[in-house]
This record gives C-alpha cells, structure tokens and sequence, in this order.
C-alpha cells in the first residue's frame, strides 16, 4: 500500500514529465557578481541548451541594513510566479535566501544559502548580528519565515553538504545533495606550473585573503601571489599587503576577463582558497579542472568535501605560517604538485550539468 509520501512524489514525478516553463530565481546585490550569481545564469543556459523556455528571474538584494532584510523577504513573498502573460509558468526554481519566499504552486529549492549572517555566522566578526535582545528576535524571525517557505518547496536540494547541515540543524528540513559544475567547466585545461600561487574570489572578509597575503611574508621561494577578483576590501588588503613588505609579491588584478582567468589558473603552480566556512566553493573545482592542487584551511567548510590533504591538495591550519609551509612544500616538490592536481581533475570531471538537470527537473 502506497504512503502519502510516496503518492506526493508520483504526482510530481508526472509533474515533472510536462516541464516546459521554468523560471529560476535570483537575488541580486547591485553591482556585486560571484558564484552565485554565475550559477543563477549558467543553469538558465544549460535548462535552454535542453530545449526548456527558461527566464531568470532576479531582484535587489541588499545585505544591509539588517533590519530590511524582512522588508527584502516580503518583495519576494509579494510575487505570484504561476503564470507571465497569460503562459503558465510550470516550475519556479529557487536558490538563495530570499528567492523562496515566491510564490509558485510548484517551487522547489536548490538552496545554495540562506542569509548566514543570521545563522552560523552570528556572533564572528563576519556577520552584523549580535547576541542582543533585538538581533535574537530578528534572527528567531528569519529562520523561523525560512522553515515556512522552504517546507512549501516540492522538493529541497543544496548545493553542498555544508548548506545541507545547516538546513537541517537550524530549520529540521532534510535536502537532497546536488553537486553542480563551475562556471567555467569544459574550458579550463592544464598549462605550465608557473612560479605564482593563484587566488580567486571576491574581496570580502569572510574570502580571508588576508591570510594568504600574510602569509607570503613566510614563503621563502621564488612564488608570487595573484589576486584575481574585486570587493569591498581590496583597499584593507592593499594595506595589509604593505604592512607585512609584500607588495612586490602581491599583485591584485582585479576583475579579469574569462579567457585571462583560464590562463591564471593553466599555468599557476596552485590555487590557494581559505574562506571560512564556505558553502561549496566553484574555485576548488576550476583549480582541479585545470590540473591543479588546492591549498585550503581546516575550517573552510565546503571545500573540505573535494580536498583531500596530500592526495589532491594541502590543507592547512587557518595560520599565516602553515599556508606558506603549503606553498613552499609545493614550490620544492613540483612533481609532486603536479600528481596532486592530477588526482584532483579525476574527481572534478565527474561533476555534470546532466546529473543536475534530470534532478531539478526529471527526463521531460
């Protein structure tokens, strides 16, 4: 005898076989582009190479100040998705916080974060909440209006093990894993071990590049730093980087162009990512595409779910003095490094865009 559940999941199953309308929703901080906005936009791409009438929906989101960011949540909740034109809108796909606050009679999540300033990050000096009266209630809010409309999703997906934690400890929502590929998947290919260690990102506090630029006052080798990326901190870490007498093995370049990036990364000696507790991370898995070993720190979170220490990469204390311990030990043993980023390609390349699509959206 079938369950509820199971006659839920062969309705939508069927659901599914009709898919044509898709509409996936972003926020969008002005003026700011990373990975979450690139994967908004690559997975419309990929849903119209397959034949899908996809439409990316996206709307302003500021990260401050704290006490509009239910007033951001409402926008959303405001919005009926069900039908544009007079066309019925099939399918409404979801990814940060607070996208899912649409409403749609079929939603689904494939959650790439929630806002963590009120989660895990409260009370590190990388989130604007606080352990007082007034900042415990919003957040109790906010998790609370999260558990709502994420239990309207049809189905919940994350990004990563990481998000998916989260999901759980906070809200009590169980998820299905969904790995996607990075961006630049496909055009990434192996250069020449050059004599620079490679940092990509935004510039941002919670990134921690300041570790690596610090810890280049330790690395005894010929290497240099290549910053790639552009934020809010690029002045601090210029600073930082003259403090220490670094400038002349820093370089930042702000934000560079694709076929440049491709580059960066074919003929870098390594790819060093030490954000603190990342949701998934896409810079591990283009440095692994390109053949390259990751240097990562032990609090990095979702990176740590495709670097393994001394088989595809380094990973290392959140300290100045064992991150350039990572980058000497590689600039000795460039064979070595070399094997690492070879290990790391074996598992990058098993990540697909087709795995992603018949998930989200079934065979139709």
């Amino acid at each position: 005898m079938r369950t509820g559940r199971q006659k839920n999941r062969e309705t939508f199953s069927t659901f599914l076989m009709s898919v044509r309308t898709i509409v996936v929703c972003e926020a969008q901080v002005p003026f700011v582009s990373g990975g979450a906005e690139s994967l908004s936009r690559e997975l419309v791409a990929q849903l119209r190479g397959r034949g899908y009438l996809a439409e990316l929906i996206s709307i302003p989101f500021q990260c401050g100040p704290k006490e509009e960011i239910l007033s951001h949540a409402a926008a959303w909740r405001l919005i009926d998705l069900s039908e544009s034109n007079g066309v019925p809108i099939d399918l409404a796909i979801t990814t940060k916080f607070p996208t899912y606050f649409v409403r749609h009679p079929n939603k689904i999540s494939w959650l790439l974060h929630q806002h963590r300033a009120a989660y895990e990050l409260c009370g590190t000096p990388y989130s604007n909440f606080q352990h007082t009266e007034e900042d415990v209630g919003l957040r109790e809010s906010i998790i609370e209006l999260d558990t709502r409309m994420l239990s309207e999703c049809r189905r919940l997906f994350t990004i990563a093990k990481n998000t998916a934690s989260r999901l759980q400890r906070f809200n009590g929502l169980n998820s299905e894993l969904l790995y996607h590929p990075p961006r630049l998947a496909g055009r990434l290919q192996p250069g020449i071990q050059g004599n620079y260690v490679l940092s990509v990102g935004r510039l941002e506090s919670v990134k921690r590049v300041d570790l690596l630029i610090r810890a280049m006052s330790f690395v005894d080798k010929p290497i240099k730093l290549l910053i790639a990326g552009e934020g809010s901190q690029r002045d601090p870490l210029e600073t930082i980087a003259a403090k220490y007498d670094v400038l002349n093995r820093v370089k930042f370049l702000g934000r560079v162009q694709d076929e440049h990036l491709i580059q960066l990364y074919a003929d870098s000696l390594a790819v060093a990512y030490t954000p603190y507790d990342e949701d998934y991370g896409y810079v591990t898995l283009e440095a692994f595409l390109s053949h390259k070993p990751v240097i990562t720190a032990t609090d990095s979170g979702g990176t740590l779910e495709f670097v393994k220490d001394g088989v595809n990469g380094k990973i290392c204390e959140p300290a100045e003095e064992a991150i350039a311990n990572a980058i000497n030990t590689l600039a000795d043993k460039r064979q070595h490094a070399a094997s690492l980023g070879a290990a790391g390609y074996e598992i990058a390349r098993q990540i697909t865009w087709d795995g992603v699509i018949e998930k989200l959206v079934g065979n139709s």
